[in-house]
């Protein structure tokens, strides 16, 4: 478990920010089990979801950059939530998937001509001996705005995107799930980024987007 809980470049667990964000949402738990839920929470509802925040440059993946920016999309999430995990002593590793989004918004599928993403991110936290997956990525204002299922979190069951939305229509498909990882496999994401979006930062707002050509020839405007 000792790997699971060192910090890294990415999962900067000795930040100061993510330690004192660690200890502020963990002062009242008396257990792992309710750290761990304290923290899922924060990093789902707290973090805002944006998908346009997909980068192919390290800096916008280590997780006090997504602490300081208060939003992400799933991989920056993940990775957050593993780094507050490691600073409040739970062990952590971060998992990817090949995922069928069949709710994906129609303008992002316009631009990015895709609604299979290759490296959807997620977290797994050790807890009561198992390891536990959980998925912090869509905030609940977002999921009740689009009528999609809120992820919730007990703290011994897994959180994941189920199959289906509230209204019983195809949601989430997990096609492949890939090995665990102790650390951000950030090369591994970019060669699966780079293809749909060409070089590309983080963008927190539309103004950042203009004039991004994508490797298709559309130009954000």
């Amino acid at each position: 478990m000792e790997l699971y809980l060192k910090p890294t470049k990415a999962i900067d667990s000795d930040n100061e920010a993510i330690i004192k964000k660690a200890k502020e949402l963990t002062s009242h738990s008396h257990s792992d089990r309710d750290k761990a839920v304290a923290l899922f929470y924060f990093v789902r509802d707290s973090i805002y979801y944006n998908p346009y925040m997909i980068s192919t440059f390290f800096e916008d993946f280590i997780a006090s950059t997504t602490l300081a920016r208060g939003k992400g999309y799933c991989v920056q999430k993940a990775v957050l939530l593993a780094a507050l995990a490691r600073a409040a002593g739970i062990p952590s590793r971060l998992v990817f998937a090949k995922i069928k989004n069949h709710r994906l918004p129609q303008e992002f599928f316009a631009k990015t001509g895709i609604n299979v993403l290759l490296s959807h991110g997620y977290t797994q936290l050790y807890l009561n001996e198992k390891w536990v997956n959980v998925s912090p990525t869509f905030n609940k204002e977002l999921c009740e705005n689009i009528g999609v299922p809120v992820v919730e979190f007990d703290g011994i069951n897994d959180a994941m995107h189920p199959p289906y939305d509230l209204s019983g229509n195809p949601y989430i498909e997990y096609i492949e799930k890939y090995e665990p990882q102790a650390d951000l496999p950030f090369e591994w994401i970019r060669n699966r980024v780079l293809p749909v979006w060409g070089e590309k930062r983080s963008w927190s707002t539309s103004e950042d987007s203009k004039g991004h050509r994508m490797p298709s020839g559309y130009i954000f405007e």
